[in-house]
């Protein structure tokens, strides 16, 4: 029989992290297992690959257990882990001032036939060509899964003009990806 993970809700986390030894590394051991996958995939397409993302993965459990003795309260675990992993990746793209190579798949991606191969390489390829702005948005939203009011919470800007960064990303990967995929048709 397997047994069932306890769930906690955030303000219990939090409580915990602020509380004894033993309860703040059963919490903070409980919000790495639930959250590192999704904070791993942030920064992996945000830095647009694994040594970078690796990187600064590593910095962000750290400053997130650094930060929570500073705090006195925090609703949204997820979102301010996201919200670290944005701020250290926005410092390591200043230091670096180079352009990121486009994100790798998985091998078992391309085994579903070369167009598939060859659509999602343009795909990632457009998400490289979006602003960093749009990218992030993006991300946030598409990849991330993020309501507009949590990415409004981690950027700072308000929903309305999350929104619209979202829609004129997907504008923007539209027309990059346009003339592929004419060709791409033309050619089936």
């Amino acid at each position: 029989m397997m047994s069932k993970k306890k769930k906690y809700k955030n303000a219990e986390l939090f409580k915990m992290l602020k509380g004894k030894p033993r309860e703040s590394k059963t919490a903070f051991t409980y919000i790495y297992d639930t959250h590192s996958p999704r904070i791993y995939a942030y920064c992996l397409r945000m830095s647009g690959n694994e040594e970078d993302a690796n990187d600064i993965f590593q910095d962000v459990f750290y400053k997130f257990f650094d930060s929570i003795r500073k705090l006195n309260h925090l609703e949204n675990i997820p979102g301010f882990l996201i919200r670290i992993a944005r701020n250290l990746w926005l410092n390591h793209k200043r230091a670096q001032k180079v352009h990121y190579n486009s994100i790798e798949f998985d091998d078992s991606v391309y085994e579903s036939g070369y167009e598939k191969k060859e659509l999602l390489d343009l795909i990632r390829n457009a998400i490289e060509l979006l602003d960093p702005n749009y990218k992030e948005i993006f991300i946030l939203r598409q990849y991330q899964g993020l309501s507009y009011a949590e990415i409004s919470e981690i950027t700072g800007i308000n929903q309305t003009l999350a929104k619209n960064k979202f829609w004129r990303a997907k504008e923007r990967i539209k027309k990059i990806l346009s003339p592929y995929l004419i060709d791409i048709e033309n050619n089936s």
